[in-house]
Parts: structure tokens; sequence; C-alpha cells
């Protein structure tokens, strides 16, 4: 198991902080798009592209690496942002975000953007792609890992459940999903809604190794991480407890901030916020 350092903490606290900055940037600057859902998930996110995965962005179709399937495809902003800190795009084009022609639209573009495994956006269905792809890993001989974020909202869909029973069935433990469970979905509270709870108990009932964690706790989220990586004969599913809008106090936990994107006044209030934080 590798160790889990202070020094690599404060790194990737900082790596999410710039995350979340370039996220109500280029929300502002387009005008509309998923705020809330984009924030909550970038601790997650920094872990998995600044500590977890294996990848090259000189290459980025090397097929060693690890792959990653934003399942909840409206927090493409989030996606984008990784990618350009990561240096697979220009970080100049994240102002580009949903403009007539740019290729960073709301949803992600596999075909457009480099770095992208899977156009997602049809709720349900990033992770059947992400069995499909730990399938074919498994099937090549091939050692890489799947990653893949859902939303809490998102779980409501039927195809997922048939995605995590096929997982579960062929035993694919080169296969990682991680819930965003921020507890709002763009109609209200995910339990009133069409409630999926007790989540991590289904994916347990479906014969997943399963773990329940703060998803803003970067040793949690890291450790978590490390024993899904250790975890044998089984897909294991990372529940994280996250706060909708997190990291900006006005729009935390707040449902109309799903998809609303910041006016420019919210946009340096947020910044601000962001800088002291």
């Amino acid at each position: 198991m590798r160790e889990i350092s202070q020094q690599a903490v404060t790194e990737l606290k900082e790596r999410a902080r710039s995350l979340r900055c370039e996220v109500i940037k280029m929300l502002g600057k387009a005008g509309s798009g998923h705020t809330g859902g984009s924030l909550s998930a970038a601790d997650v996110v920094a872990c998995l592209y600044f500590w977890e995965m294996r990848l090259d962005n000189a290459n980025p179709g090397w097929p060693e690496r690890d792959r990653f399937v934003l399942s909840k495809g409206h927090a493409a902003p989030l996606l984008y942002a990784a990618l350009a800190e990561k240096g697979f795009i220009p970080k100049e084009e994240l102002q580009s975000l949903r403009r007539l022609g740019s290729r960073l639209q709301g949803h992600p573009d596999m075909r457009k953007v480099p770095g992208v495994e899977a156009s997602t956006g049809s709720l349900g269905q990033g992770i059947a792609w992400a069995v499909g792809m730990a399938l074919a890993g498994r099937l090549d001989a091939k050692d890489y890992r799947v990653y893949t974020l859902l939303g809490d909202g998102e779980i409501q869909e039927g195809e997922v459940w048939e995605a995590v029973m096929a997982a579960a069935h062929y035993r694919l433990d080169n296969l990682v999903a991680i819930v965003d469970y921020n507890g709002l979905q763009i109609d209200g509270a995910v339990d009133k809604v069409m409630s999926p709870l007790p989540i991590a108990a289904k994916f347990e009932a479906f014969g997943w190794n399963t773990q329940e964690i703060d998803g803003h706790d970067f040793q949690q989220i890291m450790q978590s991480l490390e024993a899904a990586r250790g975890h044998k004969g089984r897909p294991s599913a990372i529940v994280a407890r996250t706060v909708k809008g997190k990291g900006v106090s006005f729009m935390e936990n707040g449902v109309d901030w799903h998809g609303k994107a910041p006016n420019t006044e919210q946009v340096e209030r947020a910044l601000a916020e962001l800088a002291v934080n």
C-alpha cells in the first residue's frame, strides 16, 4: 500500500482548489452549465487524476492507461478542468466552454477532446460503458484499471443496476465505481424524488466490495482507492458523501445551483472564497 504523506494531501488540496476555480471561471464565462455537482466531486476527481490513475497526456490513447468515465456527464466542466490541469488540453481553452464550435460542450465528447474516454450525458449509461472497458481489459490480459463517477440521482436509473449486476457476475476487480453522494438532484432531495438509499448496502447486495467515506476528506479518499486496488475478486464501490456546491458558501447545499451558472458578481465572490480556503 502506498504511503499517504501530508505533502501529498496538501498538494491534492491545492489541485482541487484550482479545479474549483476553473469550474467557476468557465461557467461564469459560458453563462450556463452545472455548478453544484462539479464542485461537489472536485476532491474525488483531484485524487483520481493527480494521485491514483496512470495516464500519459502526451499519448492519450496509450493502451496501458487507466480509464475514467464521467457517468454524470453534466459535470463536464470539472472533467475539462482536470484534463487542462493534467496537460491534455490548453488551460486557456476552458474559456470556450459551451461556445459554438468549441470542442468543450456541455457534455464530454470522446471524438473531440483528448483524454475523454466516453461521450456521456445520458444518465445511467457511463457505468455500463465502464463495465465493458473493465471486461475488455480482463479479456486482453491488460492491467489497467477503470474508474467511473456517478451521481446519486443518476443511480435511480435502472440501467445502472444491470451494469452493477454484470460487473459482479464477471468479478471485475479492475473496476471502481464512485458515487458522488451530495443528496441533491435537479428536482430536490434525492431521497424525496426517488430514494436510492441505502446506496452502499445496495452495491453490497449485488456482490460489490463497498466503502462509504467523506468525499472531502483526502485521507479517506486516498485510503479507499488504495483499499479498492488491493481488493481481489469483486468490483469496488466507493460511496462518497459530499456537499453540493462545496467550497462556495452561497452555493453549498443549494439545489438551485444544480444547473445554474454564476453571474459576474457571483464569480468574483466565489473566487475570493476559494482563494481563502
